[in-house]
């Protein structure tokens, strides 16, 4: 297997903060901010989309680990931007840098590793358990 991967590769994901991202929403805190789990959604989803073109159609890849801090509350209304930059390839496993911010500060940043996966094969084996 010969993936068009290259360590460097970068990729941006954003959302509007609505109810549905909030801590409350989540159930991870009671107030009404961007909730960590959303955060960390989005900078997963960046990470997927910086490799998953380069991957072709029979394959995608799924997060394995995350090792995230969350250091500043965002409010319902404003924006969230993720950044994910691969920094490491080894054989299947990769390995990303990731960032989060809203329109005014850094809100987040961290390490995010994926897997690289056959589509198929790997929905074979879950629709056997």
């Amino acid at each position: 297997m010969d993936f068009n991967l290259k360590i460097g590769m970068t990729n941006e994901s954003i959302l509007t903060v609505e109810e549905k991202h909030t801590a409350s929403a989540y159930g991870s805190g009671s107030i009404y901010v961007f909730a960590t789990p959303a955060m960390i959604g989005l900078m997963e989803n960046a990470a997927l989309n910086c490799v998953d073109e380069a991957l072709g159609d029979q394959w995608t890849t799924v997060g394995t680990h995350v090792d995230i801090s969350h250091s500043a509350a965002t409010k319902m209304g404003k924006e969230a931007k993720a950044i994910a930059e691969l920094i490491e390839i080894d054989g299947k496993k990769l390995r990303f840098k990731v960032t989060a911010y809203d329109e005014k500060q850094k809100i987040g940043e961290g390490y995010h590793n994926r897997y690289i996966i056959n589509h198929e094969k790997f929905m074979n084996k879950v629709n056997q358990m």
